[in-house]
């Protein structure tokens, strides 16, 4: 079997009207509360999503060192972001919900209620118990139970294990996403009245399907970011919207997805083959502050944008200057924990 070429979810872009305000939120209660980056400049190369024009933005990543992939808090500093114009709803076309790992769900249900957030009743997932909750930007999320775990934190939350992503035909999606995360299996795919997902019509039909890609040893950051979940949702008794329909990449809510990318040329060559090109492609290093690596964007079969970054350069203590410069590096084995760990050292504390 052939070494994959993606590693884990690297982040996802969240848009939203004040970067301060919800990076406070996130690192307060999800845990989100190690910098990667904090960038201010222009999205040049985004033009055929941001109306044919740049547009000036403030971005920061941030990451959970209990594990899992982070989130690119992103805001527009040159226009204001505007909201979707309807309620998101489950099986509406794009990223629905971000799912966050937890190694005991009662406990992260029992702190979720402590810190005011919106949550619903604890349920039992297709692949485990879990809950849904929506943040204070109107934002969907799962959190679920997960054995797997990278270090102890002060939050019973960890990171970023996957996403929901409405589509209009499963079987096309499934066939993108096998692709995209080969190795991976498809662990559930039922069609029925599903009683845990939060829909404001009552006995609506959905098809479910889940793919997983198990966390394996390829990858500088493989042991930080695990496994991935992408849950596919296809609504079947009504039309669903699109959640970026007239709106902006950038503009509120889920923008994308991104993908830590092993090689990016050949997963370039193996997606465009198989019909699936480049939107975009930054080509060589591209800087994001004290980070950089090339990036790119593909769509999957209903226009989500599915990022893929290959990191060449990650600040592991900004404030003495280490830099690791991962295209030195000859092969895919993970760093090592302790180096990892090392970035928790630049965590802001509230």
């Amino acid at each position: 079997m052939s070494n994959p070429l993606i590693s884990g979810i690297q982040q996802v872009g969240v848009g939203v009207t004040d970067v301060s305000q919800a990076w406070q939120w996130y690192r307060r209660v999800m845990g989100f509360d190690v910098p990667v980056f904090d960038d201010y400049a222009e999205a040049k190369l985004m033009i055929n999503y941001t109306g044919g024009e740049v547009q000036s933005r403030h971005a920061l990543m941030a990451l959970n060192m209990a594990g899992g992939g982070g989130l690119e808090i992103w805001q527009f500093t040159n226009r204001t972001p505007q909201a979707c114009a309807f309620p998101p709803e489950p099986g509406d076309l794009g990223i629905y919900a971000i799912r966050f790992k937890a190694p005991e769900i009662k406990e992260a249900y029992t702190w979720m209620q402590k810190a005011h957030a919106q949550v619903g009743p604890l349920r039992e997932f297709p692949d485990g118990p879990g809950f849904w909750g929506v943040d204070p930007y109107g934002n969907a999320f799962q959190i679920t139970e997960d054995a797997s775990w990278f270090g102890q934190t002060d939050k019973p939350v960890g990171g970023v294990a996957g996403v929901v992503i409405g589509v209009t035909d499963i079987d096309k999606a499934l066939t993108f996403y096998k692709n995209l995360l080969d190795p991976c299996e498809v662990v559930y795919d039922k069609t029925q009245v599903f009683e845990d997902i939060p829909t404001s019509v009552p006995n609506q039909r959905f098809r479910r399907a889940v793919v997983r890609k198990k966390a394996t040893p390829h990858g500088a950051f493989s042991r930080l970011l695990g496994g991935v979940q992408v849950e596919l949702l296809q609504a079947l008794d009504r039309e669903p919207n699109k959640l970026f329909a007239d709106r902006y990449w950038g503009d509120c809510g889920f923008i994308h997805v991104c993908f830590d990318t092993l090689d990016m040329e050949a997963l370039k060559t193996k997606l465009t083959g198989k019909g699936y090109p480049f939107t975009v492609d930054s080509g060589g290093s591209f800087g994001m502050e004290s980070a950089a690596g090339r990036f790119a964007y593909v769509e999957d079969p209903d226009g989500t944008l599915i990022e893929l970054v290959e990191t060449h350069k990650l600040p592991i203590l900004k404030k003495i200057g280490w830099y690791l410069n991962l295209q030195k590096r000859k092969h895919q084995r993970p760093l090592p924990n302790w180096m990892l760990r090392m970035m928790s050292l630049s965590r802001v504390k509230d």
